[in-house]
């Protein structure tokens, strides 16, 4: 398990590097030892429930994350459907609050998939299936459901909100049996929806409404003591197949409002508090992080409050409800990887989900102001991008961190999916060189699948090698995972050696596969080999072996002779006529400066030439960012399909070194501006003056971020 003071102190000083690259004023809320979050409670006998609740008092108690397990293989969700019911008969639950919240969930549908959000943390826990829980969803809608609150309440309210000015703002207490009932009411007597395995339904409550687990108030939503409070839980109806669930299984999450009240106007002003608790814990984001004690001056972040007040009802409140949108986040998560209350749990006391084992950590923030703005009284600090929308969620649980010492960061807000190995220079045929893919960023490293038999074991991320020459592709785990000298699975292939029988310009490829089954290609590394000829081709021996792929020679048409760093073709055959040495390489390495000022491309030549420049892209890239173009030509065999994505034109009239600045179209920057980084690969082609005209192809490779 990797110490957790490390993950703590490196988290930090990454938090303060990028807040000073944005020109933010952050701080990084990060744990030195799982906090107490949400609980599996049994409120009644046979009942369970996953109650997400008040931490306002201390980080670093409870839980045993290195023990967080699914050992019986139980269920976890494999596709997701979601509902939003507002069980409001009095209209009490604020427009643009059930606008945000219902945009929220339409998101995240969208956004699915992606690496770049908290849900993709999810993928890595599975079930007997040994299929990854998923990560997507779609939204099914909302609807407010205007049915009558049980009379007598069914539960006595232990903090209900305070009478004042001759105005009322408590209306009832509601039990889990009631909801229950209601829920079994709404989704099948009166509506037919159809529930089962994929379905979630989110019955949401509005202010003045209190929630209890049980018919005794013991764990309630207005409840300010931690131990016997509950911010939002979740649990399921499942009377004909409690173990594994069916089609007559509810699953369902309750999300009462727990936001407070501040600058609400439709309450009265005694009600309108503040209720951090279930936010972060009441910890300032803005300070450094204590492991014992919050900090004096607590703040609720509100990214989707507008600065510009009052709201439609005339407060400054529409931003309370990203504080629900975060109950929902948290428990779409913790129903995701624990439908049914026996799957993915910690062993130790409380038994934490999920996300609890890493509640009150919101690293790493992407944007806003952690101060308070005057009118709302909360900052606007974001950690998510979904589709558009800026939310401020909970961190997720990586086991992957306790089972593999690097990248070892226990609490996410995406999956990290690089793969990067740096290529060998110079290589000679028939040498022995290596390739090392452990310099890769892999967060979801290592998980649980399981046997035939449904007993669990681990399980690593996969690594593929495809070096270009037409050998055979080689997979395997990574060195040092216990199951790669297991003989019934795959070698080890995160490091590799491999050995070039022919000169030439060789694209290696690795890709990586991690325990959720998220798969990403490297950018091509060159790698020139000089030494002996392939048979036939011509040029004769494999040249210098530059790094970068610049200035040598390649092996010819039977090799690939247009992806050679440097391949000279003559026009007519039979001719001996030399081509032009050239040379051309990439000064950027900003993406950001590339796609707004241009591609800068330093070139040498011999003597007088004319040809033409151009950048091409990974077509399996270019479809994710739906970026089209010609498809390129040329390159050597084995080389992964690319599109040209820009181009421009050279001509000389001597040889010589200068640059040049490849411009890329409006469209095309606007695509790859959704890249955090990407490879390309630049190609020069040009051709002589002489009476007997010959051609050199150049290639190079060019890595850009940021």
């Amino acid at each position: 398990m990797p110490p957790a003071d490390s993950r703590f102190f490196g988290l930090w000083r990454l938090a303060l590097a990028i807040a000073a690259t944005a020109g933010l004023s952050v701080g990084l809320l990060v744990t030195l030892a799982p906090p107490a979050g949400a609980v599996v409670i049994e409120p009644e006998a046979g009942r369970k429930v996953g109650v997400q609740r008040h931490n306002a008092t201390k980080l670093g108690e409870g839980g045993a994350p290195e023990t967080f397990s699914n050992p019986s293989g139980h269920p976890v969700l494999h596709k997701v459907r979601t509902y939003a019911i507002y069980w409001d008969p009095k209209d009490e639950y604020h427009g643009d609050w059930q606008h945000l919240i219902d945009t929220f969930l339409e998101n995240l549908g969208v956004a699915g998939g992606s690496l770049e959000n908290v849900f993709a943390v999810d993928t890595q826990y599975t079930d007997k299936s040994n299929q990854p829980a998923t990560d997507r969803s779609s939204f099914a809608g909302a609807y407010t459901d205007t049915n009558p609150y049980p009379t007598p309440a069914g539960c006595t309210d232990p903090n209900p909100l305070i009478e004042a000015g001759g105005k009322k703002d408590a209306i009832t207490c509601l039990n889990d049996t009631q909801i229950r009932a209601e829920l079994e009411n709404f989704v099948t007597s009166q509506h037919g929806l159809q529930k089962g395995m994929s379905t979630i339904f989110y019955l949401l409550t509005p202010p003045g409404v209190t929630v209890c687990a049980d018919a005794g108030a013991s764990v309630c939503s207005s409840d300010t003591e931690p131990a016997h409070s509950l911010c939002s839980y979740h649990s399921d109806i499942s009377p004909t197949s409690p173990e594994t669930g069916d089609e007559n299984t509810y699953l369902y999450a309750v999300i009462p409002w727990t936001a407070g009240g501040v600058a609400d106007p439709h309450l009265n002003s005694a009600n309108r508090t503040k209720a951090y608790e279930c936010q972060d814990g009441g910890f300032d984001p803005s300070s450094k992080p204590k492991a014992e004690e919050p900090e004096s001056s607590p703040r609720q972040q509100e990214p989707n409050q507008p600065l510009q007040c009052p709201s439609p009802d005339g407060g400054c409140d529409t931003g309370l409800a990203d504080l629900i949108i975060n109950q929902i986040a948290v428990e779409q998560q913790n129903t995701v990887t624990d439908p049914l209350l026996n799957a993915w749990q910690d062993s130790g006391t409380p038994h934490n989900e999920a996300i609890d084992e890493c509640r009150n950590e919101f690293a790493l923030v992407l944007g806003g102001s952690v101060g308070e703005e005057p009118l709302s009284g909360a900052g606007t600090l974001y950690n998510q991008a979904l589709n558009g929308g800026d939310y401020y969620l909970n961190d997720a649980f990586n086991l992957a961190a306790y089972k593999l010492a690097y990248p070892g960061v226990s609490c996410l807000t995406h999956a990290a999916l690089e793969p990067q190995f740096t290529a060998p220079t110079p290589v000679h045929t028939g040498e022995q060189v290596g390739f090392d893919g452990m310099e890769s960023d892999i967060a979801l490293g290592g998980g649980t699948d399981f046997t035939a038999g449904g007993s669990p074991q681990a399980n690593y991320a996969t690594y593929t090698w495809n070096f270009g020459d037409g050998s055979q592709t080689v997979t395997g785990y990574a060195p040092g995972a216990p199951i790669c000298p297991a003989a019934w699975l795959s070698p080890c292939a995160g490091s590799v050696f491999h050995s070039y029988e022919y000169a030439g310009i060789y694209p290696v490829t690795l890709t990586v596969t991690d325990v959720g089954g998220n798969t990403v290609e490297s950018a091509q590394q060159m790698v020139t080999v000089a030494g002996t000829p392939r048979p036939g081709s011509p040029g004769g021996s494999g040249g210098s072996g530059g790094s970068g792929g610049s200035g040598s020679s390649a092996p010819g048409a039977a090799a690939g002779s247009s992806s050679g760093s440097s391949t000279t073709s003559p026009s007519t055959a039979g001719s001996t006529a030399p081509g032009p040495v050239a040379t051309a390489s990439s000064l950027s390495r900003s993406l950001a400066s590339a796609l707004s000022s241009g591609l800068v491309v330093r070139y040498s030549v011999s003597e007088q030439v004319a040809g033409h420049f151009d950048v091409l892209l990974a077509a399996s890239i270019a479809r994710k960012i739906g970026l089209h173009g010609p498809a390129a030509t040329g390159l050597a065999k084995g080389t992964p399909a690319q599109i040209v994505i820009a181009k421009d034109i050279l001509v000389t009239t001597k040889g010589g070194r200068n640059t040049v600045k490849i411009k890329f179209s409006k469209s095309t920057a606007a695509r790859l501006r959704r890249l955090h980084k990407v490879s390309l690969i630049l190609m020069l082609v040009v051709r002589n003056a002489s009476k007997s005209p010959a051609s050199t192809t150049v290639v190079s490779t060019v890595t850009l971020t940021g």
